[in-house]
């Protein structure tokens, strides 16, 4: 018999949720087939069979909370039972469930006294008033986990509140009317969803957010573009798009004013000397940010073939976690879906994120004759307490500059 465990998850992931088994128990599985599929707060993994065999019991099932190394089944060696003594195989099973269930029936040993929290359960009982003393912890030695605590707070959500006592912090909305309720669909958020709107909503909490504005005459980058898009793709197998020009002009603006590529940690200002560019990326799943690293030592053909890559494999759910950790600033391209206009929210802890959106011919003037010209609208939303306006308007300037005139891309003006 060969156990599944959850596997170390990444940097920071301690944790993740059982989005759904691929099999059922009794069903032939063989080596390296995916056999449940895990959500974490960044990605989506999915665990593999480490030998084949037979599944056995499913421990950890649909929705549970589970902890890196947790058991999450068994794989029983040898192939599956034929079809005819099939209706068998329960009764054979049930020995090895009954001699588990006192094992599972056990009572779950108490924590030491003195057995400190964990960051995030004290965070929870904070904001949820919540006492994590009075919650049943199924973590190692009885510990109380982070999944204990959500389920503690979504158990005292769903209760009535007693009069004497406050409400626990969490959104909870009024019943709907009966006729609206039947027509409504109730779908629990999903891990990576969860995440999301918790960092968005502590960025707005935490930052002195703010958005400034320029436009861009996209005119010449789209000529160049023009011009060497089949060249370009023959030599390079990708295409050639507008993120590479982007996050090209991005270094040379964060070089030019490295407050943009700050962030704070504590009383300290740390400023970041290489440049790893986020490119926010659109799945079914929700909003995901793979790092293209090291940007001012690769060409805009690199940075395309990496961009590339990684939006294949997010939407594709391939995405590993350290591919989206390690981020100085972040690219986010709304124009793809037809946004004219946006003020983006920083993707902490760094300072600042641009804001693409869609070109749109409008009447420019130029030499003092209106002219046609295919403009673009950027929004820069940066943390006031690390960069002054001054900084943050002539950073944008500086990637209007490169961007009208991509020579200086090439000269590195």
């Amino acid at each position: 018999m060969t156990e599944i465990r959850v596997p170390t998850l990444g940097e920071s992931v301690t944790e993740a949720t059982i989005g759904r088994w691929f099999k059922k128990a009794g069903e032939a599985v063989a080596v390296d087939e995916p056999l449940v599929e895990l959500e974490t707060d960044k990605v989506t993994i999915e665990v593999p069979a480490p030998v084949a065999g037979t599944l056995g019991e499913i421990i950890a099932k649909d929705g549970e909370t589970v902890a890196v190394g947790a058991l999450l089944g068994q794989i029983n060696d040898g192939a599956a039972p034929a079809a005819k003594p099939a209706a068998a195989a329960p009764a054979k099973a049930a020995a090895p469930a009954a001699a588990a269930a006192p094992a599972a029936a056990a009572a779950p040993k108490a924590p030491p006294a003195d057995a400190p929290l964990a960051p995030s359960v004290r965070k929870l009982s904070a904001e949820s008033g919540i006492d994590a003393s009075t919650v049943p912890g199924s973590g190692k030695d009885g510990r109380v986990t982070k999944g204990d605590m959500l389920a503690a707070i979504e158990k005292a959500a769903s209760a009535p509140t007693p009069v004497n006592q406050p409400a626990a912090a969490v959104q909870v909305r009024a019943p709907s009317p009966a006729d609206d309720a039947a027509r409504e669909e109730r779908v629990k958020m999903t891990r990576l969803r969860q995440t999301i709107a918790r960092r968005l909503k502590d960025v707005q909490n935490t930052a002195a957010m703010l958005t400034t504005f320029n436009e861009v005459d996209m005119t010449e980058v789209m000529k160049l573009r023009a011009l060497y898009k089949d060249t370009f793709e023959k030599k390079h197998g990708s295409k050639l798009g507008f993120m590479g020009f982007f996050t090209k002009a991005v270094v040379q603006g964060l070089r030019d004013i490295p407050a943009v590529n700050a962030e704070i940690d504590g009383s300290d200002l740390i400023y970041k000397n290489y440049y790893h560019i986020g490119v926010a990326v659109g799945t079914d799943r929700g909003l995901v940010v793979p790092v293209v690293r090291d940007c001012d030592h690769k060409s805009i053909a690199e940075i395309e073939k990496s961009i590339a890559d990684y939006g294949r494999r997010a939407r594709d759910g391939q995405l590993k976690i350290d591919e989206m950790q390690g981020g100085t600033f972040t690219i986010t391209n709304g124009g793809i879906y037809g946004s004219l206009m946006s003020t983006p929210i920083l993707n902490a802890p760094q300072s600042g994120i641009l804001g693409m959106h869609k070109i749109q011919e409008r009447p420019m003037v130029v030499g003092g004759k209106i002219e046609v010209r295919p403009m673009m609208y950027l929004a820069l939303s940066y943390d006031h307490r690390v960069i002054d306006g001054k900084e943050a308007v002539t950073f944008l300037v500086r990637v209007k500059e490169s961007l009208e005139d991509p020579a200086r891309l090439v000269l590195d003006l």
